[in-house]
């Protein structure tokens, strides 16, 4: 029992090492993708001083807000790591208990599908139970485009973030748009676990492929999966940004509200700004955890 315990916590804090690793590399990425996605909704940005493009945005942010600035929000994203991992370690066998004992995924497919579904939703609103905060402050920080120590940054930092919106909106204003993610966390399931069962039956032999084929194929299969419920998280950002707002300033009543608004005001694309990024993004991360496992080797 002390050998497992001390086996998981070793892989726990190598785990959390790649993370942090992986985070940093790719946090300017994940910072123009998000920027992307909620300018429209920053009181910051005005609609002449918006940004173009992932270029555009690349070629500003240090210009306007200094080059340490593509890392706003890291330190959120890469805490939110430890107690998502173990959350979901916590959960995932007793949600897959209740979800899918005694189905059978050859001759039961689609009870299995939709218990893997529920079983992967419930484990991940539950862990988003408790770290959204985090993801929430990650965002808001990302999103400020003040400049570096000055009186037009919105918040200093992760701290002084959660507790303006706490002293604002209480409680309720750090989980702004938390229906939302827990919708796009299903429909991430559904595409990721459609469509690599769909590629994996395709191949001639699933079980002996190279592992080059297997890591291009849950790369396609990440990107699709993004892609597919990116809208979700547009709008659960967008939600995001409503926190600590008051009568006029408030762009939007409800998550409803926001996607008809989006698609109303903006046209579909807009659903989809940053998304590029975001599959970049994760391309990136995966390169930085196949090096890190290849250092591990000779640790």
């Amino acid at each position: 029992m002390a050998d497992a315990a001390i086996s998981f916590a070793k892989d726990f804090l190598a785990g959390g090492v790649a993370a942090a690793i992986s985070k940093t590399v790719v946090a300017p990425i994940e910072r123009v993708k998000l920027l992307l996605q909620v300018q429209h909704a920053s009181k910051q940005i005005s609609a002449d001083k918006q940004y173009k493009g992932i270029i555009d945005c690349v070629v500003r942010i240090p210009k306007e807000q200094g080059f340490a600035s593509f890392w706003r929000g890291n330190l959120a994203n890469v805490i939110r790591y430890f107690p998502t991992q173990a959350l979901n370690f916590a959960f995932k066998d007793k949600y897959k208990m209740i979800f899918l004992g005694g189905v059978d995924k050859h001759t039961q497919f689609w009870r299995y599908f939709a218990g893997n579904l529920a079983s992967g939703g419930a484990a991940g609103a539950t862990s988003l139970c408790f770290v959204y905060p985090l993801d929430f402050a990650r965002t808001r920080l990302a999103a400020d485009v003040g400049k570096a120590s000055s009186s037009s940054r919105e918040f200093t930092g992760l701290a002084d973030c959660l507790t303006k919106i706490y002293r604002s909106d209480g409680l309720r204003g750090m989980y702004q748009g938390f229906n939302v993610s827990v919708q796009g966390i299903i429909i991430y399931r559904a595409a990721y676990f459609g469509v690599y069962d769909t590629a994996k039956g395709m191949l001639p032999d699933p079980k002996n492929t190279h592992i080059v084929i297997s890591w291009m194929i849950a790369q396609s299969v990440t990107a699709v999966a993004g892609v597919v419920s990116y809208p979700f998280d547009t709008v659960r950002r967008r939600m995001m940004m409503q926190s600590g707002r008051k009568g006029a300033d408030i762009m939007y009543t409800g998550t409803i509200d926001c996607w008809k608004k989006i698609a109303r005001d903006e046209g579909p694309k807009a659903f989809f700004k940053g998304a590029l990024s975001n599959v970049l993004r994760g391309m990136g991360g995966a390169f930085v955890l196949v090096l890190y496992d290849e250092f591990k080797k000779f640790v």
